[in-house]
């Protein structure tokens, strides 16, 4: 959902309520929703959302709207405590500003995933230490025994993060990273992240004054953000994509332009390949509403192949 900086004030130390209650969003927003008790709930979230991040506060105001918008037709909340979207600063160096990047949560591609009505399961999990058993020596599949004690399992190390899914016709696919796989992910593929840095704030080597310009979910919520990726990858390569799960694939870490185009600011090239043994199928595209198939691709995976069939 784009919006025009036409509208948008000059940057000035001016709060985020103030600009977003003025006529020109209020009369866009009340536009794009038709519902005034939406809109207000809208903006109540939207407010609430961005005085809670200091950061968020410098961005452009016509990007936070954007991208809080993209995340409102999807019937998402941009609530950090739901984590089902974020809107994440970003420096702009090439337009030499601060800019809101949409970026959908763990929670989000799981509500759309449900929504959809074509998964009997599909989840994200952490791996903890004692849990990989290693690779079939015939398919190189990764090996997992779960601890079954609860609260042995929480207080291991996470060594992992899988994301599984089984549609309703019985077809099963996951994607597993380690943890150091991930670390390395983030590192090379996401802008707002430094490995350096996000382990010199494990290690309390950042004072706590400094700690707001780490405003990135990777910071934040490095096990979310990491569960919300292995979960990306298995839906882009293998699951079925309604009208909305499409959009929010497309859009996620893109910042929203005027003309309704997506920059995208972290770039993930892996998450489209093909795995070596077998090509993916293409995506099946559902209608949400009627249920109706638009767009199938010819069977090309085994329905029936193991549950835990490969590494990321």
């Amino acid at each position: 959902m784009a919006v025009s900086n036409s509208i948008s004030p000059n940057r000035k130390p001016t709060p985020f309520s103030a600009i977003i209650s003025s006529d020109g969003y209020k009369k866009l927003i009340n536009n794009t929703l038709r519902d005034p008790k939406r809109a207000n709930r809208f903006v109540a979230s939207v407010t609430s959302a961005v005085s809670a991040n200091p950061a968020l506060q410098k961005c452009d105001p016509a990007s936070i709207v954007s991208s809080a918008l993209l995340g409102e037709s999807l019937n998402l909340s941009p609530s950090p405590v739901l984590g089902q979207f974020y809107m994440v600063p970003y420096n702009d160096r090439k337009h030499n500003r601060t800019v809101a990047q949409f970026q959908l949560g763990v929670a989000g591609y799981k509500q759309l995933a449900i929504r959809s009505g074509q998964y009997r399961d599909i989840d994200a999990i952490e791996i903890h230490e004692g849990e990989y058993k290693g690779r079939d020596r015939e398919t190189g599949k990764p090996i997992f025994e779960f601890i079954e004690d609860d609260s042995v399992r929480e207080s291991a190390p996470v060594i992992g993060y899988l994301a599984y899914l089984e549609m309703l016709n019985g077809f099963k696919k996951s994607v597993y990273f380690s943890h150091e796989k991930m670390l390395n992910h983030a590192d090379t593929y996401s802008a707002a992240f430094s490995r350096q840095k996000y382990e010199d704030l494990q290690a309390g080597k950042i004072p706590k004054s400094e700690a707001w310009k780490y405003s990135s979910p990777w910071y934040s919520g490095f096990t979310g953000m990491a569960l919300k990726t292995v979960l990306r990858q298995l839906l882009s390569k293998w699951a079925v994509l309604s009208i909305d799960m499409q959009t929010a694939i497309t859009s996620d870490m893109g910042t929203i332009n005027e003309d309704g185009s997506v920059d995208y600011v972290d770039n993930y090239p892996d998450e489209a390949p093909a795995p070596t043994e077998e090509p993916a199928p293409a995506p099946i595209v559902v209608d949400e509403n009627t249920g109706e198939i638009i767009e199938e691709a010819p069977a090309t995976a085994d329905p029936t192949a193991d549950f835990f069939n490969q590494e990321g």
